[in-house]
């Protein structure tokens, strides 16, 4: 179905207040910045800004919305024959090789590390989104496992391949916060890729193997 002009027009104004806010957020830190300065720059209402985002924090964390997913999106895509931790790792691999901004993986993206280490607030925020991940995570194992309600296996996997995750993502930041080269952080990260799989147990590996491989 095409977009009508109304909900081009509100996709477009909000996208402007997105990037008008993270510009500000980069050049002076989440703190430091208003919502009424943002809304003033944007030339609309404190109303409006908020209408499109309920809170401050989601001007800027506004492109990790697919965070809260991603890794259940990852389980529901294996393939035949696959588990749902292998399809995990498969995927973050791919992104690590393709040197990737959806893993970190991009010059200037110490600049948004660095706002979030210097706001408490961004930073339970983030903590809250990798929650969120994970009980989505849980959930979609548990839906694909047809497991029982009292099953504990869905929460262990899931609290695995979490970390896995997190681990992979803290360790890319801090590496690129450092100043170094996007594709050198990328072959050290692939290394630790294959030690967190080295580190993961049989029952993590070989759970939620999807029919038909």
């Amino acid at each position: 179905m095409a977009e009508g002009l109304r909900e081009r027009k509100k996709r477009q104004t909000r996208q402007r207040i997105s990037d008008m806010a993270t510009g500000l957020f980069l050049e002076r830190g989440f703190d430091a910045v208003t919502v009424a300065e943002i809304a003033e720059v944007c030339d609309v209402s404190v109303n409006t800004v908020y209408n499109y985002f309920p809170a401050k924090e989601d001007l800027f964390l506004d492109r990790s919305a697919g965070l809260v997913d991603r890794l259940a999106r990852f389980v529901r895509g294996r393939g035949a024959g696959e588990s749902a931790a292998a399809a995990v790792l498969r995927e973050l691999r791919e992104q690590v090789e393709a040197v990737s901004p959806t893993v970190g993986l991009v010059q200037g993206y110490d600049r948004f590390m660095r706002v979030i280490e210097g706001s408490a607030t961004l930073k339970a925020r983030l903590w809250h989104l990798q929650q969120e991940q994970l009980t989505r995570l849980e959930e979609t194992l548990r839906q694909e496992a047809g497991a029982a309600a009292d099953d504990w296996l869905p929460l262990m996997v899931a609290g695995q391949l979490n970390w896995v995750h997190s681990t992979l993502m803290g360790y890319i930041g801090r590496e690129m916060m450092t100043g170094r080269a996007p594709d050198e952080v990328s072959r050290e990260a692939l290394a630790l890729l294959d030690d967190l799989e080295d580190a993961l147990g049989g029952k993590v590996l070989n759970y939620a193997v999807r029919a038909g491989g």
